[in-house]
């Protein structure tokens, strides 16, 4: 067994990446296409002094063969994060990769070059089980039959996905991108120590080793092992704030709870004085019909005996 550092850190998934072989190797495996060349265009490392770890992006831009021989030049946005709730900012994020003049194509500006989204999640998407999921873009016609030609235009708009969800990973190395992405499983993670995973390097085969490699020099770093402790100090902290949050949430749905009974309760007390005032004006007319004066109704509406005989 081996011990590496843990790439679910954005200071070791960075230094992972950063490494042109390791990331065409791994790009290349999510992709199930030949990367002839790859270049990374920008990355966003949420610091210490945003308060946020959540979230991880990598961009590159990549030419890459397809299964007929042609090349073409496509954007990878590779995005990582633990939690369930950063949606919002995968759209920004696209958002901006749709505005950026830097991701139009060089031969033909007046279109976009096509963009692959690739999610590393370290949660569960809803039901589904499957380790990877690839959602594609298909051109159908009216009657759902498939159009083989493709279009600048539509490429410029339409994107493909790749999901990776951590959790379901769970020890799979059937292929070469579950041996590839073994090395983010955390159930391999040290009970000890969330730094490190011990893992079988036995599995990896030929250059795939390098990934291992890799992850091995990162977790002897200095800089990326203070890294790591200080994404876990953050981290608490905004689990601390979260909780904080969570309380003050469930205090103000406490608080709306009783208000909103305060207010049936009122609505029901008005509701009866209503019906009250309207049985004191019925029985007003049934009086003034049998004939008694305005005088005798006032006395007997003041009198509380008198009422009760009524």
């Amino acid at each position: 067994m081996t011990l590496i550092a843990n790439p679910i850190y954005d200071v070791v998934f960075k230094f992972l990446m950063e490494d042109e072989r390791v990331a065409k190797m791994l790009l290349s495996a999510l992709l199930k296409k030949e990367i002839v060349t790859l270049q990374m265009r920008q990355h966003e490392y949420t610091s210490v002094m945003q308060n946020r770890i959540s979230l991880f992006r990598m961009d590159f831009s990549a030419k890459i063969k397809e299964p007929d021989g042609d090349e073409h030049m496509v954007l990878i946005e590779l995005q990582k994060t633990w939690l369930a709730t950063e949606t919002l900012r995968f759209r920004q994020y696209l958002g901006t990769q749709y505005l950026s003049k830097t991701s139009m194509c060089e031969d033909d500006p007046r279109f976009g070059l096509p963009i692959i989204s690739i999610y590393i999640l370290g949660h569960l998407l809803g039901d589904l089980q499957e380790p990877v999921i690839y959602v594609r873009r298909r051109y159908l016609d009216y009657d759902d039959r498939v159009i083989e030609q493709k279009d600048p235009f539509i490429e410029s708009l339409m994107r493909d996905s790749i999901i990776v969800q951590i959790p379901c990973l769970k020890g799979r190395t059937r292929t070469r991108l579950e041996r590839l992405l073994n090395v983010f499983d955390q159930d391999y993670q040290m009970d000890e120590n969330e730094h490190l995973l011990d893992i079988n390097e036995d599995i990896f085969v030929g250059e795939e080793q390098l990934i291992v490699t890799r992850l091995l020099k990162a977790g002897v770093a200095p800089d990326v092992r203070r890294a790591m402790e200080v994404e876990d100090e953050i981290l608490s902290e905004i689990e601390a704030r979260d909780t904080l949050i969570m309380q003050k949430e469930q205090e103000i749905e406490k608080k709306f709870q009783e208000i909103e009974e305060q207010s049936q309760e009122i609505e029901q007390k008005a509701r009866e004085l209503r019906q009250r005032e309207e049985q004191v004006k019925n029985i007003t007319r049934m009086l003034k019909a049998s004939g008694m004066s305005e005088e005798k109704i006032l006395e007997m509406q003041a009198s509380p005996s008198d009422n009760k005989e009524i």
